[in-house]
């Protein structure tokens, strides 16, 4: 076990999986009246997200947080002066809205409520393992890019009461045929796969078909990239009071969590194979055994799985069951790439750039015919979330930075003139070019190339480490 007392930023920090945009534009405000966790914290977060403060009291803090904007806050909850749970308790009142973990040495029953009252979205108990902190930022940060993936496809006309599939922008027959399928399968308690690139709005498709099912209990989301590997039957199945070193208390999973409700995993691929039979054998008894009880616990839960990756292939790859597969995909719900609806760019200009004014407090940017001609030739692998961010660097530069979405290539019909490709071409071959393309356009810096992407650089490494043509001369 790693404690925080001896553990060291180089050596216990690995980088985070989440997307570049999302993880340098989070801000962090850590409040602890210990030295050494505090600069230990701080330093370990500088590395990997773009704003990291930490202070010793709560003054301090609201005094930061009048000047900045924090998207977490990691508050100790005994403090000189002012306790850490009024403190939050009162800024949500307030309306203020970010996420919070907690961390105290001296965690009681009546604290555990008034964490959660406040708002907690973690709960850890000091002395803490460097990993399960870090575990529960990654967590909070992939909620956070959900959100501006959610927020991406948001619809503009509040009037509309179309359960379920009236919340996605544009008019093109590719969203129009999801909205179709929403409507459809929505009502039943069917497993639905939902497969789509990165930043293609896959989540806001697991909310309209929540929202449409008419169940009463919660959404509940997770990214199976922020669990590691040794906590996944903890997180969703829950554990008992000293199941586990570390285990001071006994914690709900998610299934018990989503009662009634929706659970959605995101990235499923990434789940182990162990933990892929055991999630099996939940979904066909629909009872669930928390980590280190003895009896199993009913649930009434309807899933929703997606992936960026083709589950079929990882099947026959072995890296995923093919019972389990069978089992989750009874329909499937297809999200479009954005370059597959480019006709909808225009609309999504238009809220982002409204939008991202407001929060800004800029002038929204009127996007010129040649402009969106432009954006609409580019081929947006980070599709949705890559146009919010090109939107959010247009109104701060004041102009459309070219640089970000390169040069619009010629085509040769208007087949290719979506997908850039020969249509013959399987994708496998699509991805290894145009992945190889962006590279060429980097000078072979991986990480602008991984940016570009919208994947992490540990992906696109693993990656070009399958393609001979990726070990010859950039410029072959």
């Amino acid at each position: 076990m790693t404690d925080i007392t001896s553990a060291t930023p180089t050596a216990q920090t690995p980088p985070l999986p989440v997307d570049a945009f999302t993880r340098r534009e989070i801000s962090i405000l850590v409040v602890d009246d210990e030295p050494g966790i505090r600069n230990f914290l701080q330093r370990a977060l500088s590395k990997q997200y773009g704003l990291v403060e930490a202070v010793d009291c709560v003054e301090a803090a609201e005094a930061l947080r009048i000047r900045c904007r924090f998207d977490l806050l990691i508050v100790d909850v005994s403090l000189p002066g002012q306790s850490g749970l009024d403190w939050v308790a009162r800024l949500h009142q307030a309306g203020e809205r970010c996420d919070v973990i907690f961390i105290t040495a001296y965690a009681d029953l009546n604290a555990t409520i008034g964490a959660i009252r406040a708002g907690a979205t973690d709960f850890i108990l000091k002395p803490f393992r460097v990993e399960q902190l870090l575990a529960a930022v990654k967590r909070c940060v992939a909620n956070r890019a959900r959100e501006r993936e959610m927020a991406a496809f948001a619809r503009t006309d509040p009037a509309s009461t179309d359960p379920g599939a009236g919340d996605m922008i544009g008019t093109s027959p590719a969203i129009e045929e999801v909205r179709r399928v929403i409507a459809r399968i929505a009502p039943t308690p069917a497993s639905v796969l939902i497969e789509g690139e990165t930043g293609s709005g896959k989540e806001l498709v697991a909310s309209a078909i929540h929202r449409a099912s008419g169940r009463r209990g919660p959404l509940v989301a997770i990214n199976c990239i922020a669990i590691a590997p040794e906590l996944f039957e903890s997180e969703l199945f829950g554990h008992t009071k000293g199941a586990f070193t570390g285990a001071h208390q006994a914690r709900e999973g998610l299934f018990i969590a989503a009662k009634g409700g929706t659970l959605f995993l995101d990235e499923i691929s990434e789940m182990p194979v162990t933990m892929q039979a055991k999630l099996l054998r939940a979904l066909e008894t629909r009872r669930v055994r928390p980590v280190g009880a003895d009896q199993e616990v009913p649930v009434d839960v309807r899933l929703l799985i997606a992936s960026n990756r083709n589950l079929g292939e990882a099947v026959r790859k072995g890296t995923f069951r093919e019972d389990l597969y069978f089992r989750l995909n009874v329909v499937s719900v297809k999200v479009p790439a954005l370059r597959e609806r480019t006709v909808d760019i225009p609309d999504l200009l238009d809220h982002f750039s409204r939008k991202l004014a407001q929060e800004l407090g800029l002038s929204p940017h009127e996007f010129r015919p040649d402009e969106i001609e432009r954006l609409q030739a580019h081929a947006w692998p980070g599709n949705v979330r890559e146009l919010r961010n090109v939107v959010e660097r247009t109104l701060l530069l004041g102009r459309l930075p070219l640089d970000s979405i390169g040069a619009a290539a010629p085509v040769a019909d208007a087949e290719q003139a979506v997908i850039g490709f020969p249509a013959a071409w399987p994708l496998d071959e699509v991805e290894k070019h145009h992945t190889l393309r962006v590279l060429r356009g980097t000078q072979g810096n991986k990480s602008e190339a991984a940016r570009r992407l919208g994947i992490s650089r540990k992906t696109l490494e693993r990656k070009l480490s399958t393609w001979p043509e990726a070990r010859r001369p950039l410029n072959h």
